[in-house]
């Protein structure tokens, strides 16, 4: 009996009305009949009863039906557009109500949906550019070969046949020497170029990990610039007292030292000042290492970072590598690095950020 009389659906409220207004129409016409008036006075009386009534079926009808309908039309419209920052906010215990849950369930589900896609599309994009990338690092990793693999291989190739024919044991000897050196200055150049090569296309990721940056920075200069037998410069440094600590890679920073400082041990003037330097300011350590000698053309100087370049007036010949291979480790970490020549000799720098 409750469920037939209540009006959780719009098809009995507009029932209701109906019969409701049937029930008032009749009322009305007998109580003005009934009044002490005059036959034309009851049916005016009649006339506002029934006026009134209209105007209560109508806000009845904009109430329960015109409104919640353009509420729904507007949600839909938005929906539609693909636009589900504002869901249907209308709520009643009818077929609106659940017309306008439903779309909300709807418009969540299509949001999430969208979301997944757009997901989807992103990541095929880096897919798509991360394989073209890799593409490309691949041929330019062949022809850099092919390029850089002629010279050793001619030499190789012309001290070989040189060898066959040879019958003096000492210059056999010599001939082997070469033969070898050249073959392993092709292993080196090889693996140097596999290693910038997985570098650039992010094939190779940093090992991050806390340590004293001053104690490799001492490590490195002891290595490569104070044990070094054939050192024919005078070597300065400044370095802090102090420890300081950094985050990152140890083996690729080490890398980056090493590539600096022989960069700057082979340009140095026979007699002249290697000078290392490493300070502390700011939250961040800057290190910086100068060779006394030639100073490289200003217009030049953007071109040393990139590989196989060789300064053509540079008193040594080596694969061109070092700095580019530097630069990327550097960039890889959005580090500050660059080259200044000064009045005597050339000035290369990079700073990082010191941890606690």
């Amino acid at each position: 009996m409750k469920e037939l009389f209540s009006l959780h659906t719009v098809r009995k409220k507009i029932l209701m009305l109906s019969k409701l207004a049937g029930v008032v129409l009749i009322f009305s016409y007998i109580f003005s009949a009934r009044l002490p008036i005059s036959a034309d006075a009851s049916f005016l009386v009649w006339l506002g009863f029934v006026f009134l009534l209209i105007i209560g079926i109508d806000l009845f009808m904009d109430r329960f039906i015109t409104k919640p309908v353009d509420t729904l039309n507007a949600s839909a419209k938005r929906m539609a557009d693909l636009d589900f920052s504002a869901p249907c906010g209308l709520s009643s215990a009818d077929e609106f109500g659940e017309l306008s849950a439903s779309l909300n369930t709807m418009a969540e589900n299509l949001q999430q949906a969208l979301a997944r896609l757009e997901a989807a599309n992103t990541q095929l994009e880096k897919d798509v550019e991360k394989e073209r990338l890799l593409l490309a690092g691949r041929k330019e990793l062949v022809d850099s070969l092919s390029h850089e693999m002629k010279t050793p291989l001619g030499i190789i190739r012309a001290y070989a046949e040189g060898l066959q024919d040879e019958a003096d044991e000492a210059k056999k000897q010599k001939y082997a020497q070469v033969i070898v050196s050249e073959a392993e200055r092709m292993n080196d150049l090889i693996v140097t170029l596999l290693d910038l090569s997985a570098l650039e296309s992010g094939a190779a990721n940093l090992n991050v990990t806390r340590f004293d940056f001053v104690e490799l920075v001492e490590t490195v200069a002891g290595r490569l610039l104070t044990d070094a037998p054939d050192a024919d410069f005078e070597l300065q440094y400044e370095l802090p007292e102090q420890r300081g600590f950094v985050k990152t890679d140890r083996r690729r920073m080490e890398q980056v030292l090493g590539n600096l400082m022989v960069n700057a041990k082979k340009n140095v003037r026979p007699g002249g000042v290697l000078r290392l330097e490493l300070t502390a300011d700011g939250g961040a350590l800057h290190f910086s290492v100068f060779n006394q000698g030639r100073t490289i053309p200003e217009n030049e100087l953007p071109k040393i970072w990139m590989k196989f370049y060789r300064d053509s007036g540079a008193a040594y010949s080596g694969s061109g590598l070092g700095l580019s291979i530097a630069a990327q480790i550097l960039s890889m970490q959005n580090l500050p690095y660059g080259a200044e020549n000064r009045a005597d000799g050339v000035r290369f720098w990079f700073s990082i950020p010191a941890a606690e």
